[in-house]
């Protein structure tokens, strides 16, 4: 029907659906940017009997168009009629969190996330569950990908049968042929091991996370380290020492520079979970491995962390690392080729004076100050 024809009720999506067939791809963008106003104009009946179901059909346009949709589905809750009737936006969503543009999807997936929150419990389990059934088992990897993001959101308000399910489905997506998918499920098994029950980090998930840390892909092994220190943080030190310590460490001398660089990175975030004990006996050696890296991106990132992780080893070992294990390595890095590497080290190499002590402080680290000073890379 053509805008202006018939029934004035239906001018709203007349209008929408001449927009979203116009060739111009800005118009198109325009219309999908009008969509609240339409909504209002149409009502809350309307717009989950007719605009909703329109929206889900038409999920077939220019990547942009489709971003727009994506974001504005995800505040549309109080225009189909509140918490009650949010299970309606869930179609589009879903179709959305299946396309092939990975920006779509991770709209679409925030968007989830976002209107999960406004589901009762039981809207929860019966129409969000289903969803990210659906997409943990979707024949495309676009949908498995986006399935590994929802898990989070619907895990902690579920009951005990369909945590069960949620968890192996997770697992699945772990150990899924495509590496893809994997890299999804290994960057969001930090965050969904902080809503699972103790006793199934324990069983199920420590054993994912190493194998992830251990895939074949290093973009996998990368995303499982950046998730280790949650992890971490929820277990007893026994646990961590015996569980998760042995691939910490295989992590730390990674074949990828990659891998070790994203422990470098990282590096006080799971020296903050771990804790002092394993802190000394595992990580001071680790972080020493690190600053002397043959990659110089390694060793920058490690370089960056030199105050903070000073900072966080127990006091009773702090004069003793430092001078034993950390200042070696500094002395190597005030002369090192890479000006990355130096200018990483120049801007933190003075925090460590508060912790030598003036007579370290004198003797060792001015220095090395005063050589960073005359250098002219050092001190951009």
């Amino acid at each position: 029907m053509a805008a202006g024809d018939g029934d004035d009720s239906l001018y709203p999506i007349a209008v929408l659906i001449d927009e979203l067939r116009n060739e111009d791809v800005q118009l198109r963008l325009n219309s999908i940017k009008k969509l609240s106003t339409i909504a209002l104009a149409l009502g809350v009946e309307r717009t989950r009997s007719e605009l909703i179901p329109f929206l889900t059909d038409t999920i077939y346009d220019e990547d942009e168009v489709l971003l727009a949709l994506a974001e504005q589905l995800g505040t549309f809750t109080p225009l189909v009629g509140g918490p009650d009737y949010v299970h309606f936006l869930l179609p589009p969503l879903e179709s959305l969190a299946a396309v092939e543009e990975t920006v779509v999807r991770d709209k679409a997936v925030e968007s989830l996330r976002t209107i999960a929150s406004e589901h009762s419990s039981q809207d929860l389990e019966s129409h969000f569950v289903p969803l990210v059934k659906r997409l943990s088992q979707g024949d495309w990897f676009t949908s498995r990908t986006s399935a590994c993001g929802l898990f989070v959101v619907v895990y902690p308000r579920v009951n005990a049968n369909l945590k069960a399910e949620l968890r192996l489905n997770f697992r699945k997506l772990c150990e899924d042929d495509t590496p893809m998918v994997r890299r999804a499920a290994s960057g969001r098994l930090g965050e969904f091991a902080k809503c699972v029950e103790l006793e199934f980090v324990k069983s199920d998930l420590v054993q994912l996370f190493n194998n992830l840390a251990t895939d074949e892909q290093d973009s996998v092994r990368l995303l499982a380290v950046e998730g280790c220190s949650n992890i971490a943080s929820i277990l007893s030190d026994e646990d961590k020492q015996a569980l998760l310590m042995p691939t910490v460490r295989s992590a730390a001398q990674d074949k990828s520079w990659r891998v070790r660089y994203m422990v470098a990175d990282k590096f006080t975030e799971l020296q903050n979970a771990v804790g002092s004990e394993i802190t000394k006996n595992d990580l001071v050696p680790a972080f020493q491995g690190l600053l002397k890296d043959c990659e110089a991106e390694v060793r920058a990132a490690a370089a960056g962390k030199v105050k903070d992780f000073a900072e966080k080893v127990p006091e009773d070992v702090r004069e003793q690392v430092l001078m034993t294990n950390i200042l070696p390595c500094v002395k190597d890095l005030v002369m090192d080729p890479n000006q990355h590497v130096k200018s990483a080290l120049a801007s933190v190499i003075m925090g460590l004076s508060p912790l030598l002590g003036n007579d370290n402080t004198i003797e060792h680290l001015l220095p090395l100050f005063l050589t960073m000073l005359k250098d002219e890379v050092a001190i951009r």
